[in-house]
């Protein structure tokens, strides 16, 4: 097949080792499909919003469900593995969202197959696949449904509704969750063209008790060009009374709605995502980069669900699926900036566990809403006990809140304000006046916490903690006024009370007790960018020039991101560029490029979204210019790097 030149939107691999491959991924916010080394099967599913117990801690887990995507090809007899290909080559077009497949059988037959989680129909995923005889042959197609080990009570059901006109084989199977919580369904059909003659007859086989398969078989002539579909429903009980009887439904409207129909309403969705997007002209390397951060961010979130984003994203399983601040502060900012409309959801996520957050802060002998540092279905704590940080990186519960006032500079939205915005905000400025220590003026000192550097455990006066504290108890007051509501006027004085320690020569000490060590991430940094404590460049410079050599290589992408905008945004503009490459480009791993969370690939992978949100505040709030305050999105001037020519930030609002 030939090969279409790349244009700008496209990640292509041709050199495949299955034993060093980390896998792309595309999703609709609903369900992640992960691909695989081998042609035309899935590595994993990952479904949203779905957690159970099992495997890791006695925590909340993401759940993999079904895979039933897999397909495999008999030819004459010969059941066609990895060994008996050639010319294989893997592409994610972004543009689309659609991976794609591409290999020969040699002299047998030419192989193109699409991948797509659906964005017009979040349950759903479909497969294309398009095979050119190189010799006359019998080609078979089998479509399995396999169920993880971790699966229960695993049935298998295969049937056809008869119509006049058209005949619709259902290939379904259901399982419970570990815990037997949760109810798992997935349902598959083919969809063939009528233009290319009779249906093929299809075979249902059973193999195993959590695997069973659909297959046909079609006789092609040499130079024959023949294609078919495969559409799949997967569905839970966290989303549907009746997963089995929703998923066939959704199987049967996705067939009889066909192929052309489901591919163009698909596009159109990536279409209207894709008006907001960053252009840079002059390096098409970076370029490409930039478009994959915002194509994870976009693929695993959507407006409408109230479902937050993993730091993996839909890409895996790593951290358990659960939410951290990573949301609010790394991700959540450009998502407010290029799509409100996502942004609103993950706030929507926080708001309807916001009464799981006042039980908490109620456990822990507090006031108002403390919510977990690892989040997943209802709210309450799935941090592992022998993890501090659990109860100890509190910083989480103003990170919530800091959000929320930020979307409302972001929209000017005040019945959003008044609904959702103003009542976290009331209970996270309520727990920080419960939380504070106050021994006198300027000591109201938040004690015995666990800051962005988590090498610093349980430590006192913490700069990030206490600045983003400050920084949410202002915006509380400010969020009453908005409202004409009388705000505590305690908020504010805890505020104004607040200290931000500093070292003998000014620069702003990390906590009470640092010493000058290696750290984490960024912590002191943050005071800068985002949260604007720090507001003058020879103190931004000063807190730059010293923790910068202090960060740890082995640290997450983001902290270096961090230093990259604030670099950006006093003018440092090579220091800048270099920082924000070094904050990504080592950490990516083979084949596609795929961002691991620590340099060397090391960390949790496949693709850790965390880092690609860093990275992009540095593009559009460091070299882009832009500013979300008061008066809403400001466009300041540019600070581009010598190699871009231009910096077009789209929106479509």
């Amino acid at each position: 097949m030939v090969k279409q030149p790349s244009t700008g939107w496209q990640i292509e691999a041709t050199q495949i080792d299955p034993k060093h491959y980390f896998g792309a991924m595309v999703a609709n916010g609903m369900i992640g499909l992960v691909s695989d080394a081998q042609p035309m099967h899935i590595k994993e599913v990952i479904l949203n919003g779905v957690y159970d117990r099992y495997q890791r801690g006695r925590v909340s887990n993401i759940l993999k469900g079904f895979n039933p995507l897999d397909l495999d090809l008999i030819i004459d007899g010969h059941w066609i593995g990895p060994g008996d290909i050639s010319e294989f080559r893997q592409e994610l077009d972004m543009r689309s969202a659609i991976f794609t497949n591409y290999f020969q059988v040699p002299g047998k037959l030419e192989v193109k197959q699409e991948v797509m989680a659906l964005r017009s129909l979040p349950y759903c995923a479909l497969v294309n696949l398009q095979v050119t005889a190189l010799e006359d042959l019998e080609l078979s197609v089998s479509n399995a449904i396999t169920a993880p080990d971790h699966l229960r009570e695993v049935q298998n059901f295969y049937s056809e509704i008869d119509r006049p006109h058209v005949k619709i084989p259902l290939l379904t199977s259901v399982a419970k969750s570990p815990s037997g919580q949760i109810q798992l369904a997935a349902s598959n059909s083919y969809i063939f063209d009528e233009s290319q003659g009779e249906e093929p007859n299809i075979i249902h086989e059973d193999w195993d008790f959590n695997r069973h398969l659909a297959k046909f078989t079609k006789l092609l002539k040499k130079g024959q060009t023949w294609q078919f579909s495969l559409v799949s429903s997967i569905c839970t009980s966290a989303h549907f009374t009746d997963p089995q009887n929703e998923a066939e439904r959704l199987s049967i409207y996705a067939k009889l709605e066909g192929q052309r129909r489901l591919r163009e309403k698909h596009q159109s969705e990536w279409d209207e995502l894709w008006k907001s997007d960053i252009e840079i002209v002059g390096d098409e390397t970076t370029q490409k980069e930039v478009r994959l951060m915002l194509y994870y961010l976009y693929a695993s979130a959507r407006a409408g669900t109230a479902l937050s984003l993993s730091p993996v994203g839909l890409s895996g399983l790593g951290y358990n699926g659960h939410v951290f601040w990573d949301t609010e502060l790394w991700m959540y900012p450009a998502l407010l900036v290029m799509q409100p409309a996502i942004a609103k959801s993950l706030l929507d996520y926080r708001f309807e566990r916001l009464e799981a957050a006042k039980q908490n802060a109620f456990a822990h002998g507090f006031k108002g809403a403390m919510f977990p540092w690892e989040s997943a279905d209802d709210g309450s704590e799935q941090t592992p006990v022998w993890a501090l940080t659990g109860p100890f990186q509190q910083h989480i519960t103003a990170c919530v809140g800091w959000a929320f006032w930020k979307y409302f500079q972001r929209t000017q939205d005040k019945a959003w304000l008044a609904e959702k915005g103003f009542p976290v905000l009331r209970e996270v400025a309520t727990f920080w006046c419960s939380r504070v220590e106050r021994k006198g003026p300027g000591r109201y000192e938040i004690n015995n916490v666990i800051g962005a550097n988590e090498f610093e455990e349980n430590i006192d006066n913490n700069a990030f903690t206490n600045g983003i504290v400050k920084t949410v108890l202002q915006n509380a007051v400010q969020a009453a006024a908005a409202l004409g509501i009388e705000a505590d006027p305690d908020w504010t004085e805890v505020a104004e009370n607040i200290p931000i320690l500093q070292f003998g020569d000014g620069v702003t000490r990390e906590n009470a007790t640092y010493n000058g060590a290696v750290i984490k991430q960024a912590d002191v940094n943050l005071l800068a960018h985002p949260l604007e404590v720090i507001t003058t460049e020879a103190q931004i410079r000063k807190d730059l020039d010293f923790y910068e050599p202090r960060m740890s290589p082995d640290g997450p992408a983001m902290g270096f991101a961090t230093l990259a905008a604030l670099r950006a945004k006093i003018g440092d503009i090579d220091k800048a560029y270099a920082l924000f490459v070094h904050s990504y480009r080592s950490n990516g791993v083979p084949p596609f490029g795929v961002l691991a969370e620590c340099a060397g690939g090391k960390g949790v992978s496949p693709y850790f979204t965390t880092g690609a949100g860093g990275a992009l505040q540095a593009v559009l709030f460091g070299f882009g210019g832009l500013k979300l305050g008061d008066q809403g999105l400001e466009t300041g001037p540019q600070q581009r790097p010598a190699s871009w020519q231009k910096l077009n930030i789209k929106l479509a609002d």
